[in-house]
């Protein structure tokens, strides 16, 4: 396992839809394994290949008090609730910046094990959270995308302001 380095806004990569895994084969294990380090090291609670600059439709979600890390390949949205909730978003691609973020309350993924294995899950409250916000990555859309024009250009300067002064 090794922590890899991590791709920051604005690289064109976290702009770009990723790729559906087709080999599941030892090459993705690694993968998913350097992407758990990386995001521990960052530190972060959820991570997708893109944020390490491999446009693959991997994603590692590790919950603070919860059971472990999560490994999710191919994921996708299959259903999501009208009812709404905000939550506080940022990425290990733009450390140091944050903003409430307003998406369904519950969703249902479909997604593949790093062995293949095709699963379905429904999750709520912080789970629903970093599941949205990961598979919008591997879609090539940046959270910073989901916010009103005036709340992303505050992130921005707030972000810029940080890089000017590290």
């Amino acid at each position: 396992m090794t922590a890899r380095p991590i791709v920051m806004f604005p690289d064109w990569r976290l702009r770009e839809s990723a790729a559906p895994v087709v080999a599941f084969d030892e090459a993705l294990h690694q993968l998913a394994q350097d992407l758990l380090q990386t995001m521990q090291a960052a530190p972060g609670i959820g991570i997708a290949a893109p944020h390490v600059g491999v446009l693959l439709r991997v994603v590692v979600i590790e919950l603070p008090g919860g059971t472990g890390p999560r490994f999710y390949v191919n994921p996708l949205v299959e259903w999501a609730s009208a009812e709404t909730a905000r939550h506080a978003e940022g990425s290990v691609s733009m450390p140091g910046v944050s903003e409430q973020v307003e998406r369904p309350a519950r969703v249902r993924v479909r997604f593949q094990t790093l062995e293949g294995v095709e699963g379905v899950e429904e999750a709520d409250g912080l789970l629903a959270v970093c599941l949205q916000h990961e598979i919008d990555q591997l879609d090539g859309l940046f959270w910073i995308s989901r916010l009103s024009r005036l709340k992303r250009e505050r992130v921005l300067r707030r972000y810029e302001k940080l890089r000017w002064t590290a």
